[in-house]
């Protein structure tokens, strides 16, 4: 009986997946014979099914461009960018999009390791940083094998420098695994939804109005109180908003 359970469990799974697959195809053609609406109809079925991918998000930034819903298109790409940071097609896109949006925000000049971290270290997830840690980690183990047991001295050098470099390679990988991690955990961020919208200084409707906000702007939320969120833009202007307002994008 649990076998047979089993393989209904395992082709409903086929199933199911074929299905996402159908979806996608079908939105695709839809897209290109420029039956927008059809195309973001199917995108969305696989999304409902829970079979999120960068793919799927860049192809929903796409349809919500061409709709001209400035929000909803830079939510998707940077969604899909949350996923695969390597995503090229996805960044050139959020770059036409931002274009799109009122508000003009100067960011604030960056240090040299936020220049680093932001070039470089984010291009992969903290996740991909920690199976990096571990391939080190291995390698450390085997090089260091291969000394104790070697015989000749020239080979036991080699084998326990590359096992010292290793293992500081392995050390600096582990930092950035948790230095990712938190970073990822701590930085909570949402997207403009409203066409315009007023931030005040304190979490109440009858409090002072400090700047206002067009649609598809991003904004990084500190703190949450009732309705409001405590948000924070790259120029460091800080205020409260309505949280129906913004649209947060989920940590994957």
């Amino acid at each position: 009986m649990k076998k047979i359970l089993f393989l209904l469990v395992c082709i409903s799974h086929f199933a199911f997946a074929q299905t996402s697959e159908e979806l996608f195809a079908t939105g695709n053609t839809f897209y290109k014979e420029g039956d927008i609406e059809k195309a973001l109809e199917s995108y969305l079925k696989i999304e409902d099914q829970g079979r999120i991918s960068s793919e799927l998000f860049f192809n929903l930034g796409n349809c919500y461009y061409k709709l001209n819903k400035v929000g909803a298109t830079i939510y998707n790409y940077e969604r899909a960018l949350q996923l695969d940071p390597l995503n090229q097609d996805a960044a050139n896109n959020l770059v036409f999009a931002k274009r799109l949006t009122i508000d003009r925000i100067e960011e604030l000049p960056k240090s040299i390791f936020e220049k680093l971290n932001e070039k470089y270290l984010q291009k992969i997830s903290y996740n991909q940083w920690a199976i990096v840690s571990c391939v080190f980690s291995l390698l450390t183990a085997l090089f260091f094998l291969f000394f104790y047991f070697s015989y000749s001295s020239s080979k036991k050098r080699f084998f326990f420098v590359t096992s010292i470099l290793c293992i500081l390679f392995f050390f600096t990988s582990l930092a950035i695994t948790y230095h990712q991690y938190n970073y990822a955990k701590d930085s909570i961020y949402g997207i403009v939804f409203t066409e315009k919208t007023t931030v005040k200084n304190e979490p109440t409707s009858n409090s002072e109005e400090v700047f206002t906000l067009h649609e598809g702007t991003k904004v990084k939320v500190l703190d949450t109180v009732d309705d409001w969120k405590k948000i924070k833009l790259v120029d460091g202007k800080i205020g409260w908003i309505l949280a129906k307002e913004i649209q947060l994008l989920p940590q994957f």
